[in-house]
């Protein structure tokens, strides 16, 4: 094999390795995070869950707001659709995957809940994906009723309803996941809004 074609080799098997040790990290951090909140979770904490010196951690993500913007930014990549493959009748369905995958839900609402507070590197991010969010979610409304729903609201002015209640179940159901049927409810209030029932 020729030089220039074995540092190639050589070359992407260490970037291989080097997202797999990025996702192995950021595994920990939301396992750390959902523990112990981000306040309470170290470098050193998620250092240890992967067998790293904090040193070898921060040649992955230089500092802990680094690393908590790649565990959001990974987290929301799973969830990802397409906007234009959302449907409002696909809510239901993201409803139940999230409830297979609580330590995920409650990392995502504990990292929420803090980011309201002034200074906590989390808020701009939460602050653009609600823009996002929104919009998205008028869009799907837009395509299943048009410029206005059922009940006379407007999808700009019923998107934020919804998004209050896909959130607002998630911290229902992580206090008590044996009495808020989480799916069930999202189905009910689409039926409200529709005009259903």
């Amino acid at each position: 094999m020729p030089y220039g074609d074995r540092m190639s080799s050589t070359r992407a098997v260490r970037t291989a390795r080097s997202h797999e040790r990025r996702a192995e990290i950021l595994r920990a951090a939301l396992e750390v995070i959902a523990e112990r909140g981000y306040r309470g979770a170290s470098l050193a904490a998620v250092a240890e869950r992967v067998g790293l010196t904090q040193q070898g951690l921060l040649h992955h993500f230089p500092t802990k707001e680094a690393l908590l913007v790649a565990v959001l930014e990974e987290r929301d990549q799973w969830d990802a659709v397409p906007s234009s493959q959302w449907r409002l009748d696909l809510l239901g369905s993201l409803v139940e995957y999230n409830a297979m995958r609580p330590g995920i839900v409650q990392t995502f609402s504990a990292l929420l809940g803090e980011s309201v507070t002034e200074g906590h590197p989390a808020r701009e991010f939460f602050t653009q994906r609600y823009v996002g969010v929104r919009e998205s979610m008028a869009e799907v409304l837009r395509a299943e009723y048009g410029e206005r729903l059922p009940g006379g609201l407007t999808p700009e002015r019923a998107a934020p309803l919804l998004v209050a209640v896909l959130d607002g179940l998630q911290y229902q159901w992580l206090l008590d996941p044996e009495a808020v049927d989480m799916p069930g409810a999202v189905r009910d209030f689409l039926e409200l809004l529709g005009g259903e029932g």
